[in-house]
């Protein structure tokens, strides 16, 4: 199983497919890469030999990818709520940040979760809920 920057490429793909598990590798850069390191985009990851590894590699440290990108991310995040803009507090508050609506969507961004009919209840129904919010 080959191994680039941290991450074991899935052995089953072809090559323009399995860079792609490396976190922030897309379809362009991952044709681009294959291209400068000159390695055949329709071969399988199993195939490689230990030289086009190490090009790939070599190719790859001159990109932000993996462990350097999402920090690169997180530290933008941190620095948006540092100067508490906008964006920073909508992270901070775990809202889309993006202006997206959220009345009726977001629902995962605000914390909703499943969907729950309120108009016409039982009152069990609506004790049941009761007791399960006060827990």
């Amino acid at each position: 199983m080959a191994r680039l920057v941290g991450i074991d490429i899935p052995d089953h793909k072809k090559m323009y497919m399995s860079l792609r598990a490396i976190f922030g590798v897309g379809p362009t850069l991952s044709e681009r890469i294959l291209e400068t390191s000159q390695v055949d985009r329709e071969k399988f990851a199993r195939d490689l030999t230990a030289d086009e590894i190490n090009r790939i590699q070599k190719v790859l440290e001159g990109y932000l990818v993996e462990g350097y990108l999402r920090r690169n991310i997180n530290d933008n995040i941190e620095r948006l709520k540092r100067t508490k803009s906008y964006r920073g507090m909508r992270h901070s508050m775990g809202l889309p940040a993006r202006g997206q609506r959220t009345k009726t969507n977001s629902r995962n961004a605000r914390g909703g979760g499943k969907r729950r009919t309120v108009g016409s209840m039982t009152k069990e129904m609506a004790a049941k809920i009761d007791a399960s919010k006060k827990k």
